[in-house]
């Protein structure tokens, strides 16, 4: 299937590694303009020469924490000067915070909130109108399987990837006759760096690879998924080949999720 996002200009959370960036990569060879967005100038500008280099796209590097209200408005304004409105939004930003109930501070509740839920409350809210406008948008939330299955000892992740769950719905119902279009990524265990972080922090005596291999076999795909296959699936979601799938969380997990 020849899927085309040419004339498009997608915003990418945490775009500069793993999830985000293979995103970024898949949506600039279907032709969008792609604005990365992640809290590192540094690893941002080296994305952006990597992702220049592999597609010869436009991407636009933009130093922002999403957490910050502020600074959400501020990077906003300047992707649509600079590279136009936004048609996709990729809510992608984030990383796993768990630990048990009685442990969890309402410092740690907070920081997960403004992180997960808020930066994509408030970029949807920036994004919404002009999407009317236009009558095209697409949105798409990177949750986790536990926002279905929420196990024990994953607080604060799971209650705010599960509100991210209604989120998503809500917003589909009411974008749905502006042809706004707004789904959700459920991960389970794909190859990424919070994969490589948590190698790195657990498990010394083994390489990467075998650590790798060692999850993959518990899954039932009998392997852990790639990067570049959630941006396929992403990329459809985000084109005018996925323009009937709407309110949607589909898992992205091999099979590893209790829930369908």
């Amino acid at each position: 299937m020849q899927v085309s996002m040419t004339g498009r200009t997608a915003l990418i959370t945490g775009g500069s590694q793993g999830l985000g960036y293979a995103m970024a990569q898949r949506f600039l060879d279907s032709g969008a303009r792609v604005a990365i967005l992640a809290r590192r100038q540094d690893v941002l500008d080296a994305a952006r020469t990597a992702l220049e280099q592999a597609t010869g796209g436009t991407v636009g590097a933009y130093a922002c924490d999403v957490s910050d209200a502020g600074q959400i408005q501020a990077a906003h304004e300047r992707v649509v000067a600079e590279l136009g409105p936004v048609d996709i939004l990729v809510n992608n930003a984030g990383q796993a915070s768990t630990a048990p109930f009685e442990e969890v501070t309402d410092a740690m509740w907070q920081a997960d909130l403004d992180l997960k839920l808020f930066a994509a409350i408030r970029l949807s809210r920036l994004v919404l109108p002009g999407m009317k406008e236009r009558r095209f948008g697409r949105i798409i939330n990177l949750l986790n399987t536990a926002a279905k299955a929420p196990p024990a000892n994953s607080a604060p992740t799971s209650v705010s990837r599960a509100a991210g769950l209604a989120l998503t719905k809500v917003l589909a119902n009411e974008g749905a006759p502006h042809n706004v279009l707004v789904n959700a990524l459920l991960i389970g265990l794909i190859k990424s760096e919070q994969v490589k972080r948590w190698w790195e922090a657990s498990d010394g005596n083994r390489s990467l690879e075998e650590h790798i291999d060692s999850i993959g076999k518990r899954l039932p795909m009998g392997r852990m998924g790639e990067a570049e296959e959630c941006a396929n699936l992403a990329c459809f979601l985000a084109s005018e080949q996925g323009s009937y799938v709407t309110g949607c969380a589909i898992n992205m997990d091999g099979g590893m999720s209790p829930v369908p």
